[in-house]
């Protein structure tokens, strides 16, 4: 396969959600962020995902959050709009909003907390897919949903026109790589993205065509540059970047709780004056010593 630019490529950021409090987006804050991440070139973003809360974020904070980030982008990048919800009717409702919106794309996870197996998980998709008004990115969470895409039922699901890739969390290449023999096969139109950051160049290799990297809200030109030298065979370059890549997720072992890698993006955003640090989900609250570590990275790494 080659790694030639797919409908969604590059460095698409699972942007955080900036918020006052547990039920209030800071305005401010996610324009300042939106900003930044532009800035750093990066070559579309991806709304209410996991690092952006989106299943802890109530509905009318969601639906601000795509249209003002919609607006603001004004078509300079394409803007995905993650719709993973255990209700299908809600799934759908908040599609609807993103197409009104202008979004570009939807991405879904299963619907969590009841488990399924893969037939019932192929019955779920083609249900969804019927109802969707924009194309659609599967997405691979097993650990916030606790069952995994797997890369055969990946394969039957081809068959649908309307879905136009795969976003991967798993952090399993094995699973990557059965999901990049599916589009080598049978749908070489869609997009492969990896989640895990510090696999990306392996995911590069195995002909992932970029990263939905949550590190790209603090340090953007990092993973975009890291992309670009994987994407052009300076291994030299790559292998360099790709160790400040694996300096910036000490960020994510600052918290030594679950959400770990969520109070680390916000509290190394919080550093950098773009927003506060208030989460939506039940975090732990980093203490004195902990932000002053966040920051002493942030510092590192950007220096």
């Amino acid at each position: 396969m080659t790694n030639s630019p797919a409908r969604f490529h590059g460095i698409i950021p699972p942007l955080a959600t900036p918020l006052v409090d547990r039920d209030t987006l800071d305005v401010a804050g996610l324009e300042r962020l939106i900003e930044h991440v532009l800035a750093g070139g990066v070559h579309g973003l991806f709304v209410l995902g996991t690092t952006g809360e989106g299943p802890a974020l109530p509905p009318a904070v969601r639906r601000a959050v795509v249209e003002r980030t919609v607006k603001q982008v004004a078509g300079r990048v394409p803007v995905l709009v993650g719709i993973s919800d255990t209700v299908l009717a809600d799934s759908l409702a908040l599609a609807r909003f993103a197409a009104e919106s202008g979004a570009a794309a939807v991405v879904a996870a299963p619907p969590y907390y009841f488990p399924a197996g893969q037939d019932p998980l192929d019955r779920w998709c083609r249900t969804l897919v019927a109802g969707l008004p924009l194309p659609l990115l599967l997405y691979n969470m097993p650990e916030m949903v606790k069952v995994v895409l797997g890369p055969e039922l990946v394969r039957r699901l081809a068959d649908l026109p309307e879905i136009v890739g795969i976003k991967d969390s798993g952090g399993d290449l094995e699973t990557f790589s059965g999901y990049s023999k599916v589009v080598r096969e049978v749908r070489p139109d869609w997009s492969l993205l990896i989640g895990p950051e510090q696999m990306l160049p392996q995911a590069h290799a195995l002909g992932g065509h970029g990263g939905v990297c949550g590190g790209a809200n603090v340090h953007p030109r990092l993973f975009v540059d890291l992309q670009a030298a994987l994407e052009r065979g300076d291994e030299a370059r790559a292998a360099g970047l790709q160790q400040k890549v694996l300096a910036l997720s000490r960020l994510y072992s600052v918290g030594t709780e679950p959400g770990r890698v969520i109070v680390g993006v916000k509290a190394a955003l919080a550093a950098l004056g773009i927003c506060g640090d208030a989460s939506a989900a039940w975090f732990e609250q980093l203490n004195a010593t902990q932000k002053t570590r966040i920051a002493e990275i942030v510092a590192e790494i950007r220096a």
